[in-house]
C-alpha cells in the first residue's frame, strides 16, 4: 500500500538528525526553477497571491536555488513541511523503522519537485500545484507534469507490491496525478466533524486527519483498504453510513 500526501506552504527549518536522499525529480525541479526566475515581482504576486513580502521572500528562494544545495541548505522532505496535514504526522515522532518504512510507502505531491520521499532533501521553495505557471508543455503545472506523476507512483507500486493507493492529499494535488495511467486502485478517505447537527467536512480538521491517516498507514504496516477502517487516532471513527466504495467515511467524535 501507497499513500499520499500534500506539501504544504508553511515550513519548518529546524534541524533534524535524519540523512536524505536526492528527489527523483530534481532535474524537472530545476526545469520550473529556471521558469520561475524570469517572473517579476508582480509576476510572482499574481500567480500565487502573495502579499508584497511573500512575493519577495520566494523570488529570493528561486534565485538561490541550487543544482546541487549544501546539506545545511536543505530539510528531509516530511520535516521540512509545516501545516494542517504535519501536525497529523508527526513526523518528528516516527521511530527509525518506522521512517524506513515511509520512505518506500509514503510520498509528498509537489507542484515543484513532482514526488518527493520523506527523506528527500528539499530547497525552501512555495510553488501550489494550481499555480498556472506557463512552460512549453503548457499553461499551468498540471500540463507540466503530464503523467510523470502518474508513472513514478506506478513504479513505486510495482517495487513495493502495492496494489492501493491511500490518496490523503488535497484536490488540488491529487489533480495532478493522471487516473488514465495510474495503475494501483485509489482510495480516499473523507473526514466528518459535526456541525450544526450534521456531518460536514471541516477543512482544518480534515487536513490534520488526512496526515494522521497517513501515519496510521506508516505505523501499522497496512497492506489492504479494509484495514483502514480501524483507523481510531484523533478522536475519529469508521462511519459505514456515510462511506462510499474507495471513499471510507470517518466521523469524528465529539470536540465539546
Amino acid at each position: 500500500m501507497l499513500v499520499v500526501i500534500s506539501p504544504a506552504k508553511r515550513l519548518d527549518w529546524s534541524e533534524v538528525d535524519v540523512e536524505t536522499t536526492e528527489p527523483a525529480m530534481q532535474d524537472e525541479a530545476l526545469r520550473l526553477v529556471k521558469t520561475a526566475r524570469n517572473l517579476t515581482l508582480g509576476d510572482l504576486k499574481a500567480l500565487m497571491e502573495l502579499s508584497d513580502d511573500l512575493a519577495r521572500l520566494n523570488r529570493d528562494r528561486f534565485k538561490v536555488f541550487e543544482e546541487a544545495p549544501a546539506p545545511e541548505a536543505t530539510r528531509p522532505a516530511i520535516f521540512g513541511f509545516a501545516g494542517d496535514t504535519y501536525q497529523g504526522l508527526e513526523a518528528r515522532t516516527l521511530d527509525p523503522d518506522e521512517l524506513r518504512f515511509a520512505q518506500d510507502h509514503l510520498r509528498v505531491l509537489s507542484g515543484l519537485y513532482g514526488v518527493l520521499r520523506p527523506r528527500d532533501a528539499i530547497q525552501p521553495y512555495r510553488l501550489e500545484m494550481g499555480s498556472r505557471l506557463k512552460t512549453r508543455r503548457g499553461s499551468n503545472l498540471y500540463h507540466f507534469w503530464g503523467d510523470r506523476i502518474a508513472r513514478a507512483l506506478n513504479a513505486q507500486a510495482q517495487a513495493t507490491g502495492s496494489a492501493v493507493l491511500v490518496n490523503c492529499a488535497s484536490q488540488e494535488y491529487f489533480g495532478a496525478v493522471d487516473l488514465k495511467a495510474l495503475k494501483p486502485r485509489v482510495v480516499t478517505p473523507q473526514f466528518y466533524d459535526m456541525k450544526n447537527g450534521q456531518p460536514k467536512i471541516i477543512s482544518f480538521f480534515a487536513k490534520k486527519a488526512r496526515g494522521a491517516m497517513a501515519r496510521y498507514v506508516v505505523q501499522n504496516r497496512l497492506r489492504a483498504p479494509e484495514d483502514l477502517l480501524g483507523f481510531d487516532l484523533g478522536g475519529y471513527r469508521h462511519s459505514e453510513a456515510l462511506s462510499a466504495p474507495d471513499r471510507p467515511a470517518f466521523l469524528h467524535d465529539d470536540r465539546g
